[in-house]
This record gives C-alpha cells, structure tokens and sequence, in this order.
C-alpha cells in the first residue's frame, strides 16, 4: 500500500538522508523524498502496521536531522 505524508526538512541533502535512513525501516518497501513539495511517498509491506513503521520512520528522520518532522 503506498501513501504520502506531508514532511518539513530544511535543505535537500537532509532530504535525502533521510530517505535512505527511511527506506531501512522494517515494514518499508520504498520511500521516496520530494524536497521541492516537502511530501514523503512511501510503500509499505503488504502487512506492515503503518502506524508502528511511521513512528520509526519519524524517529530515524530525526536522527538525521532533529529540527525535521514527518507528519503522521
């Protein structure tokens, strides 16, 4: 199932950390950061418990950048 999520990040290359870091969560078939939109795109496992992967993939995005939010 894929779904979109409104982000906030302050420079592209924070941006795109953040995607590699999201795309190692468990539960995560692909996640794709769109700096320019601020929208994070992202296709989970058929039985991944979306709201359990997005706190993680919230809690690795601000490893990479703190002052970043993912908007679940």
């Amino acid at each position: 199932m894929k779904k979109s999520y409104k982000i906030e990040v302050d420079c592209p290359a924070c941006a795109d950390k953040m995607e590699v870091e999201a795309k190692k969560v468990k539960g995560i078939k692909d996640v794709n950061i769109n700096f320019m939109t601020l929208k994070m795109k992202v296709d989970f496992e058929e039985d991944a418990d979306q709201k359990s992967v997005m706190e993680e993939v919230r809690s690795v995005c601000k490893k990479v950048e703190a002052d970043s939010e993912v908007y679940i």
